[in-house]
């Protein structure tokens, strides 16, 4: 037998970077998709609180989930002391982002069974989308670059897409971009939709990250016309949070996304990304999502085509655990450094 039919951990390997589904167009404006909208709140914490207990990943098979969570990172920096030096660091952990002795134990090292595991790309500010892109030139690796005034997105709208157009200009593959709350807030699902359709239009070839800062508009209902306003305008991906707020992701409003992912692609057969950005740090939380993805939205919502998680901390708890599964033995943080 193949190494590939007998290893559990290459099995759920798959390429970090295979070709996005077809870009979600968008759909005309319809106000009625709105306005019936309803979430039961009880109804969504009693489904999140079984996430942790119905289902348990083990051994093998929790490594082989964990080396699958890696290539869903968004390798983030998004710091006021960034610096040149530390997005090239980061881009470097992008390419290797577990250490060779790791994976050769685990019968992962590259080759033709096991390709080589990367991250699902960089995030970075504007500022230094031209770096990340040189640093990982060759690599497959896409810069996301976050835009539109983040994290608040109270810039002049002529201001946030001239900078989405650098971005892209500079190389950026992806743009995650930050609605106006206040829309959200005043139930101005419109303005929303014309915003979004107008990044959209400036991303190009680009692909749309639509972050909806969920912490700020809280209400689990608005989370759900947000998030199908954003997906008729044609966001690509619908994101919890910039990372930025009081409050980023959660499963609850997770769920109340994904369903609303699910939602959207019975109405119009498009499939939209999902990604939890902020407060995702340690491998038990990851696995709480990818179940989440895979009980809602099916195998291929596992992939970084379609699920992304926005994280910096998470990779070295990560490598962690791998090296607990390794060796028996925890290793300090300070041994899997991200940058």
């Amino acid at each position: 037998m193949s190494e590939a039919s007998t290893n559990p951990l290459v099995v759920l390997r798959s390429p970090a970077h295979a070709a996005h589904p077809a870009r979600n167009a968008g759909v005309p404006f319809d106000a009625a998709w709105i306005d019936a909208l309803r979430v039961n709140h009880s109804a969504v914490e009693r489904r999140t609180a079984t996430l942790g207990t119905r289902r348990a990943v083990k051994k093998d098979a929790q490594a082989a989930w964990l080396l699958k969570a890696i290539t869903c990172i968004d390798l983030t920096t998004l710091n006021g002391d960034d610096t040149e030096g530390r997005v090239r660091r980061l881009c470097m952990k992008a390419r290797h982002p577990v250490r060779a002795d790791l994976l050769a134990a685990l019968g992962m090292a590259p080759g033709a069974h096991a390709p080589a595991i990367t991250t699902g790309a960089v995030c970075v500010y504007h500022r230094f989308v031209a770096a990340a892109v040189d640093a990982l030139a060759g690599s497959g690796i896409p810069v996301a670059a976050v835009s539109t005034g983040f994290p608040a997105g109270l810039n002049p709208h002529e201001l946030k897409l001239r900078e989405i157009e650098a971005s892209v200009a500079d190389g950026a593959k992806e743009i995650d971009i930050v609605v106006t709350r206040e829309y959200v807030l005043t139930g101005n699902w419109r303005a929303l939709y014309d915003e979004v359709r107008d990044f959209r239009a400036a991303c190009g070839e680009a692909h749309l990250k639509a972050i909806l800062a969920t912490g700020d508009i809280r209400v689990l209902s608005n989370v759900a016309k947000a998030s199908m306003v954003c997906m008729m305008a044609g966001a690509d991906f619908i994101k919890t949070s910039t990372g930025k707020e009081g409050t980023n992701a959660t499963l609850d409003v997770s769920l109340v996304m994904v369903r609303m992912i699910r939602d959207y692609r019975e109405r119009t057969g498009a499939l939209v990304g999902f990604k939890p950005a902020g407060g995702v740090s340690n491998a038990k939380t990851a696995l709480a999502y990818q179940i989440l993805m895979k009980e809602e939205l099916g195998r291929p919502w596992l992939e970084p085509d379609l699920f992304r998680f926005g994280a910096s901390s998470l990779l070295a708890d990560i490598e962690r655990q791998l090296e607990h599964h390794v060796s028996g033995r925890y290793s300090a943080f300070n041994r899997h450094p991200v940058a």
